[in-house]
């Protein structure tokens, strides 16, 4: 089973959430709980996932992004978001957060985007990747040349940038390139290091950004 916790502000988000994921057969619902309760529901139930949102008036959910993410045993976390041009988005996958949410998500399609996220997968919501896209490169104006840090990859790290790049889960990788679930896992934590960024959002949005995915295509 697939353990989430949802944390937000809203008790009928927290609701709809809870009965959109029960209904799936490998998913469950371990915690429901405001802002303020997180950190000791993850404490208490140790959830693959927390889905949690940006703005709530108890904590500031980049804050308990922090948090979350420096635990021993990290969850999964996504940002959850009701505005397409948030200006926290850029900050918030900057702290570790894997994926970004709009909670007007399809109820159809949330059970295979937690499913994803779970899988090692990069997810966002396709309205709100300008955002994503423009708040990165103001942020990071400082990432260097794109010719020098492709050169530094491996010719299989870069086959693995490319497919993570394309929102591929690390089993879904290995699949495609022959290689062990845990062999792609080292493969990422490689190419995260040279890089210099520090998951794997931020390793897909380099790889747009420098144009990396276009030249593959071209090839």
């Amino acid at each position: 089973m697939i353990r989430v916790a949802v944390v937000d502000d809203e008790a009928l988000v927290r609701l709809g959430f809870s009965l959109i994921l029960n209904a799936a057969e490998d998913i469950e619902v371990v915690a429901a709980v405001p802002g303020g309760q997180a950190l000791a529901a993850v404490a208490a139930h140790a959830p693959d996932l927390v889905l949690l949102d940006v703005r709530m008036p108890d904590i500031d959910g980049l804050t308990l992004l922090r948090e979350l993410t420096d635990l021993p045993e990290a969850p999964v976390v996504a940002m959850l978001t009701t505005f397409d041009a948030d200006e926290y988005i850029a900050r918030a996958l900057g702290r570790g957060a894997c994926g970004y949410l709009l909670k007007d998500t399809d109820p159809d399609d949330l059970a295979p985007l937690v499913r994803s996220l779970v899988g090692g997968a990069v997810v966002l919501a396709p309205r709100i990747m300008p955002a994503v896209v423009d708040g990165y490169l103001r942020h990071h104006r400082d990432l260097g040349s794109g010719a020098e840090r492709a050169a530094g990859l491996s010719e299989r790290e870069r086959g693995v940038l490319l497919l993570l790049a394309q929102g591929l889960s690390n089993t879904e990788i290995g699949r495609r390139l022959h290689l062990s679930t845990g062999t792609v896992k080292d493969h990422v934590s490689a190419l995260l290091a040279k890089l210099g960024v520090t998951n794997r959002v931020q390793a897909a949005l380099w790889a747009q950004r420098t144009g990396l995915l276009a030249a593959d295509g071209a090839r």
